[in-house]
């Protein structure tokens, strides 16, 4: 697959579960190369379970997640599933990512 958008119900977002009966259409993700960015979000039953399964689905399938400027009830559930915020320099300036270290990672904690 290649880089960009992510829209519920695609192809690529029907294997990893970001489907229309679990999130809202106008909903997206973005694939940046080894890594899933989750852009803007709506799940239709929150406190499910199914960010939780996108995220493992997402995992499974061998890509990073990652997360730029949560709002807070977001950033609690990363911060709970063990991500680490850090900045990224874009072509916009300055952008707060949130992602789960990896071993090899050179995400550095801000």
């Amino acid at each position: 697959m290649e880089d960009g958008i992510i829209k519920v119900d695609s192809d690529f977002g029907k294997k990893i579960g970001f489907t229309s009966d679990k999130y809202w259409r106008d909903s997206y993700l973005w694939l940046q190369g080894s890594r899933v960015m989750i852009s803007l979000i709506f799940s239709k039953q929150e406190g499910q379970g199914n960010l939780s399964a996108l995220f493992k689905n997402i995992e499974s399938n061998g890509f990073r997640i990652a997360v730029p400027t949560p709002f807070a009830r977001m950033e609690s559930i990363l911060k709970k599933k063990g991500f680490v915020m850090h900045i990224e320099d874009t072509e916009l300036g300055d952008c707060e990512v949130w992602e789960k270290p990896m071993a090899d990672s050179n995400v550095k904690r801000v």
